[in-house]
């Protein structure tokens, strides 16, 4: 069904049978072929989507009921997740059988990244995709065919709830990849402790209750842009959109203005029109579980702002409604419903606390023009991924991997250095050796060499940014290490600001405030904030970009590199 014109069918599909599935497990065999091999099928897959675009999108567009931008996103991450796990296909041996389980809100891009992660690694795959969106994994599983993924490397098994369960329950599967709700996945592992292999892994990414903080130095334009953007896109259906948004109060009423201001400018349509904004939310269900959260909101006088929505289709306006605090949230609400809080300046680190007290880790936003509050948060807060003054969704293959933690998943993060290695068979732990001094009866001498080696440093992964490589963190380029130190003029002190150039003393221009969206950092793992680029010259007062001549400006001569 069209969830946008529900009067539209755009296909029809026949569940898995209980003997569909018992065929496929029987049938299933590891892809045997080298690491190159299936590296050259995978790019020709992703080669493949993009010479089909067309068909892709029109399919995406009626059955997902994705927005065209939207749609050109999801192709977009599939074949980078295509790319880039062939570029890194290991050599290590597969675990031999996995079954991937992805959901329908991302039913080309998560579909294609678990798949791929675990045919570049060899294994046998039984993919079994939402049931709302079987199409789009039937012509997704067409072109890898076609590509020459062999047929016994890659089933397809369309179906309902009962389908994953009983992948997950059958001794045969070897692993589970999954995206989805946090409760599914418990279910999931329940089942797998009980029939599957000891140490048989499961990859989950699920569900998240996600949170921004804007204090009272974000630039409101760029706050409600962010805002907008991470609340209300793919008509909220993400795993990473915003759910809970904490203004300072000394901005509250003028940002909420601005905001609700934006939220008129919002138009509700098909999605397969390009003037549309918001398009619809998948099903039936869905929406009658997100209409029953705003209309409890609006008995109870919380509902702040609400849009009107188009008469045909299932739709549901873009929401927004006020909340103390991210407690009053017993649950996600998955669709374009956003829950605003106030906080006074003093309540920073409390409003951190209750954001981590949620047990889930998945996504995080800050806007401010504070640099050490940015430090200071992101050190504090539990949460996978970080954005720090920009959207809170949208995380890049390969520069930004994509995974949560606690309640948000199990790691590793998708599209990452770490995430092929879950698909490789690792040996069973076996009982060891006795260590030096054991038998000696030392508590001290058994500690110091247990110890042994522990204060060596781990090496730094640092990934490239979408725009191109970072310098290493305490790296100078040499083009810029052989440039003459300026020479400070006259009554200009370090930590009083600098002579302006051309003049000789003074105390100069003084410069407050941090970087707004130009930091960047692209170290695995930790915030990912700004739009990445090579490291900027830094002024030693304010630490802002200078001129594009180190030699030139004075106050360009000193860097510092943004800590991981």
């Amino acid at each position: 069904m069209n969830p946008a014109d529900p009067a539209d069918s755009p296909g029809q599909v026949a569940f898995a049978s209980a003997a569909d599935i018992e065929t496929a497990l029987a049938a299933a065999e590891p892809w045997q072929a080298t690491a190159a091999e299936r590296a050259r099928v995978l790019n020709r897959v992703a080669d493949l989507y993009e010479e089909n675009r067309g068909e892709l999108f029109a399919v995406i567009a009626r059955e997902a009921g994705k927005s065209l931008p939207d749609a050109v996103a999801e192709l977009r991450e599939a074949v980078d997740f295509l790319r880039y796990y062939a570029a890194h296909a290991p050599e290590a041996a597969p675990v031999g059988s996995f079954a991937c389980i992805s959901p329908w809100n991302f039913p080309l891009a998560i579909f294609s990244g678990q798949i791929a992660a675990a045919l570049a690694a060899g294994n046998a795959v039984l993919a079994k995709p939402a049931e709302q969106t079987p199409l789009i994994a039937h012509v997704a599983v067409r072109l890898m065919h076609e590509a020459g993924v062999p047929r016994t490397a890659l089933q397809l098994l369309p179906g309902a709830g009962e389908v994953g369960a009983a992948l997950t329950s059958d001794p045969r599967v070897g692993g589970v990849a999954f995206t989805g709700s946090t409760e599914t996945a418990l279910k999931i592992r329940a089942a797998m402790a009980e029939n599957l292999a000891p140490g048989a892994p499961l990859i989950a990414e699920t569900g998240g209750l996600n949170a921004m903080i804007v204090d009272s130095t974000a630039l409101p334009e760029q706050a409600v842009q962010a805002i907008i953007e991470s609340a209300f896109q793919s008509a909220g259906q993400r795993c990473s959109a915003l759910r809970c948004l904490y203004v300072q109060e000394d901005i509250a009423d003028s940002l909420t203005k601005m905001l609700t201001g934006a939220m008129d400018a919002l138009r509700l349509d098909n999605p397969w029109h390009l003037h549309t904004d918001v398009g619809p939310v998948i099903d039936e269900e869905a929406r009658a579980g997100i209409a029953e959260h705003i209309q409890s909101a609006r008995a109870e006088g919380r509902l702040m702002h609400e849009i009107k929505t188009p008469n045909a289709g299932i739709f549901v306006a873009p929401t927004l409604i006020r909340v103390s605090g991210i407690k009053d949230l017993e649950r996600e609400i998955f669709g374009p419903v956003l829950h605003l809080a106030t906080f006074r300046a003093e309540e920073l680190d409390a409003v951190i606390d209750a954001i981590n007290a949620t047990g889930y880790g998945l996504t995080f936003g800050l806007m401010t023009r504070i640099d050490d509050r940015v430090q200071h948060v992101t050190e504090r807060m539990r949460a996978g991924n970080m954005y720090v003054n920009r959207n809170q969704i949208g995380a890049i293959v390969g520069s930004q991997p994509f995974g949560g933690e606690g309640l948000s998943g199990t790691g590793p993060k998708a599209g990452g250095p770490h995430y092929l290695a879950r698909f490789t068979r690792r040996d069973a732990p076996v009982r060891g050796e006795d260590w030096p001094g054991a038998e000696t009866g030392d508590p001290g001498a058994r500690l110091r060499a247990a110890n042994a080696g522990a204060g060596e440093r781990l090496s730094d992964l640092v990934l490239p940014g979408p725009t191109g490589g970072i310098e290493p963190p305490g790296q100078l380029p040499a083009r810029r290490a052989a440039l003459p130190r300026p020479r400070r003029g006259r009554g200009a002190r370090p930590g009083r600001g600098g002579a302006r150039p051309g003049r000789r003393g003074g105390r100069g221009r003084r410069h407050g405030g941090a970087r707004s969206a130009d930091r960047a950092c692209g170290v695995f793992g930790r915030a990912l904030v700004g739009r990445h680029r090579p490291w900027p010259r830094l002024c030693p007062r304010a630490r802002r970009p200078q001129g594009p001549d180190p030699a030139a400006d004075h106050r360009a001569t000193r860097r510092r590199p943004c800590r991981p």
